[in-house]
């Protein structure tokens, strides 16, 4: 499946964000997750489970089902499944064959996101989760808001190239935050098993018009621009501008900094799970941002959906054009294959 191999989906044994944790409550909260439906909620000590959406019966969405204390009972024939996915109860009959069971999936709480393994649980590593630190999650000083979830029209990894392809920021959001130094400005680039670190100076840029209405100074700005990739699909960057060093006035001043974490969900083969939080100094900073980058994810959005339209309604599918620029956008790629070929080499 484009980009990748024929036959090649998503990585099932990873840590993808399920939900914002502020989503997860008493109330049943359906979401598709690589392909199969889960519902989320917590138990009655506050735990955050996930679970199986299809109850093996009749396929009813559990999601539509009702909450018995810890245990889901389904809204079609009343079977009941506990937090650990076991079917305790067939209200037409008194024995429970041993096969009524649902998955029960890892989900682990970090930051604003309950992440979930949705592979084999037995595989399920922690470790291979960010620490908060390496988010840039927490950093004193920050104030950090879940912003927006979408459902979006298209293919998972469209919405990884965009944020792993910083050169479209002049063109797709030229009127927002980006301008043309974003295209030329060198990279820095660093590249692990599964994660890439991405970061770009700009000395004497433009003042994108967004950040010029947010932070009042419309000059030249010294701009950093950095992004981290921790796959599957768990992007967090950093974005800070400062009044070019040679101004009279206001030499130095830091006019925005902010902290961006946008997580990417395969929901199903053609559609996404796309959550997108901020991290800002002060709150009046933050609600800012909010409403200048409301524009700036449509855009995102926008692109993401017209390209899979155009894959799905072309009858062959050209070989892509690459440049230099379309390295770290490759590299990334490559890490999610190699994951995927892991897989399938060990089943």
């Amino acid at each position: 499946m484009y980009p990748f191999k024929q036959g090649s989906f998503a990585p099932r044994n990873a840590w993808y964000v399920a939900a914002f944790s502020e989503e997860i409550g008493v109330s049943l909260l359906s979401r598709w997750i690589v392909g199969e439906p889960v519902v989320l909620y917590r138990k009655q000590d506050g735990t955050a489970v996930a679970v199986g959406g299809r109850c093996p019966h009749r396929y009813f969405p559990l999601g539509e089902s009702m909450r018995i204390g810890d245990s889901i009972q389904c809204g079609y024939h009343g079977f009941t499944f506990g937090p650990d996915g076991w079917c305790s109860k067939v209200p037409s009959q008194s024995s429970v064959p041993s096969v009524y069971r649902i998955p029960s999936y890892p989900l682990v709480e970090r930051g604003l996101w309950a992440f979930i393994w949705p592979g084999d649980p037995d595989k399920a590593d922690e470790s291979l989760l960010p620490s908060e630190a390496d988010m840039g999650f927490g950093a004193p000083g920050y104030i950090y808001k879940p912003f927006r979830f979408v459902s979006v029209k298209g293919r998972y990894q469209l919405l990884n190239d965009n944020l792993l392809d910083l050169t479209h920021l002049g063109y797709l959001h030229g009127t927002s935050i980006g301008t043309s130094e974003n295209a030329s400005a060198p990279e820095e680039r660093q590249v692990g098993d599964r994660m890439i670190r991405s970061r770009r100076e700009m000395q004497g840029a433009d003042c994108p018009p967004l950040m010029a209405a947010a932070g009042h100074y419309d000059g030249k700005v010294d701009r950093v621009s950095a992004m981290t990739f921790f796959a599957p699909g768990f992007h967090a960057g950093l974005d800070d501008m400062f009044v070019v060093a040679d101004h009279d006035e206001r030499a130095g001043e830091c006019i925005n900094s902010a902290k961006v974490f946008h997580a990417v969900t395969p929901a199903t083969r053609h559609e996404t799970n796309y959550f997108f939080a901020l991290g800002g100094t002060s709150e009046p900073q933050v609600d800012a941002l909010k409403q200048a980058l409301w524009p700036v994810l449509d855009e995102d959005i926008f692109a993401t959906e017209e390209i899979e339209k155009i894959i799905l309604r072309s009858e062959q599918l050209l070989p892509e054009l690459m440049i230099r620029s379309d390295t770290t956008t490759v590299e990334g790629r490559r890490i999610l294959q190699r994951m995927m070929d892991l897989e399938s080499r060990a089943d």
